[in-house]
């Protein structure tokens, strides 16, 4: 099987001066998946290792970078799920940890639960001897800025969350292994202890061997009424094309519950894609030494990978 690796920052309007930005981050974290690919590695540690460049980049709403809830506080979630078997860790509304992802896997790999929330996760990675981050750490000029301006009467938290979006990745790697990964800091000013789709299987991300692995980004109370990641891979086992999947079920949240969003999609088979139902969504994909990145519909970039990625 040739390895496939795709990813995405998350789907929204995004500002013009960040564009470059964004397009330089995904391709990193596709390249970084692609590496560990293409050297006999796994899917679960591809789209792990994808996920953490984008949770370390500051643009990105996940990780150092994270919008603030109401308090003024970052609370994150993730999701990592292998497609072999079925095994998936989460966290939810964690708090001072720079790489969500990372606990997530331990928690697939350590533990016989699926998801720590809160103070439970919070013990479960001081065990595992995962260090706490001050919490200020994780937190930029541009997030605080946004928390400030939705603390105003008759701001919209909503309209601006436009721009921040979900990061995650999938793959499929040599032995024909699928997996998910998916990681965020939520909806800006949102009430404490809310968590979205990220976190919730067949919500946020879902992997399995017999048909693909997704992950979803976007209005995460719209992609949980419809469970959007199991939706579309439930059209693929029906049998449609991974794009028309994608469509299908786009269509169908904004027909349904109003709700917008993108995902990015990989088949059993290696076919792969990118949908989004917003203005824009960040995304990069590598196959086959090509290395495909797109922002807005339609805009599909194809360059060699880099030789320096090679090594």
């Amino acid at each position: 099987m040739k390895p496939v690796i795709v990813v995405h920052g998350g789907a929204g309007a995004i500002v013009k001066e960040y564009e470059e930005g964004y397009r330089s981050g995904v391709k990193q974290a596709a390249l970084q998946g692609y590496n560990i690919l293409r050297e006999g590695g796994d899917a679960v540690t591809a789209v792990e290792q994808a996920v953490v460049v984008l949770e370390d980049d500051p643009l990105f709403n996940a990780g150092h970078g994270s919008v603030l809830n109401e308090e003024g506080e970052v609370e994150m979630d993730a999701i990592i799920m292998d497609g072999k078997d079925l095994t998936s860790g989460a966290v939810s509304a964690v708090k001072c940890i720079a790489n969500p992802i990372k606990l997530a896997r331990l928690v697939m790999e350590k533990t016989d639960h699926m998801l720590l929330t809160c103070k439970g996760a919070s013990l479960f990675a001081k065990a595992q001897g995962i260090p706490e981050v001050p919490g200020e750490q994780l937190i930029t000029d541009r997030s605080r800025e946004r928390w400030r301006k939705n603390l105003k009467p008759g701001s919209n938290p909503v309209a601006c969350q436009l721009g921040l979006g979900t990061v995650g990745a999938v793959a499929i790697d040599s032995q024909g292994n699928v997996a998910c990964a998916t990681s965020t800091g939520g909806m800006t000013n949102k009430m404490v202890g809310r968590v979205g789709d990220t976190a919730c299987i067949g919500s946020g991300g879902y992997a399995n061997n017999h048909v693909g692995a997704i992950s979803t980004t976007g209005h995460g109370e719209s992609i949980m009424k419809v469970t959007l990641a199991s939706l579309i891979l439930h059209y693929m086992e029906q049998g449609m094309p991974t794009e028309e999947a994608a469509e299908a079920g786009l269509n169908y949240m904004k027909m349904r519950v109003d709700g917008s969003g993108g995902v990015i999609l990989v088949s059993s088979k290696g076919e792969w894609t990118a949908k989004f139902s917003t203005k824009q969504m960040s995304w990069a994909a590598v196959t086959d030494e090509q290395l495909h990145c797109g922002i807005y519909t339609g805009e599909k970039e194809v360059v060699s990978v880099p030789t320096s990625a090679k090594q």
